[in-house]
C-alpha cells in the first residue's frame, strides 16, 4: 500500500503560469522526495501599468511517504 501526502504551495514568476509552476516544484524538491504530482488550483496575475508584472499559482502538491 502506498500513503501519498498533500501540500499547498504558492509559486510566482515574471515568465509564464508555465513557469511558475517550475517554480514549486524546483523549490518543493529541495525539501520534499518522490514527487508524484502538481495539481494547479487556481491561478492569476498582478498588474502594473496595464501590463502583467507576475504570474501566480496555487497548486497541491502531493508526494510519497515512506512506510515501515
Amino acid at each position: 500500500m502506498s500513503v501519498v501526502k498533500v501540500i499547498e504551495i504558492m509559486g510566482n514568476s515574471k515568465v509564464s503560469f508555465e513557469d511558475a509552476v517550475k517554480n514549486v516544484i524546483k523549490e518543493a524538491s529541495k525539501t520534499v522526495k518522490d514527487i508524484k504530482s502538481v495539481y494547479v488550483q487556481d491561478m492569476q496575475v498582478t498588474v502594473k501599468n496595464n501590463q502583467i508584472e507576475d504570474y501566480r499559482v496555487n497548486t497541491k502538491v502531493s508526494f510519497g511517504i515512506m512506510q515501515d
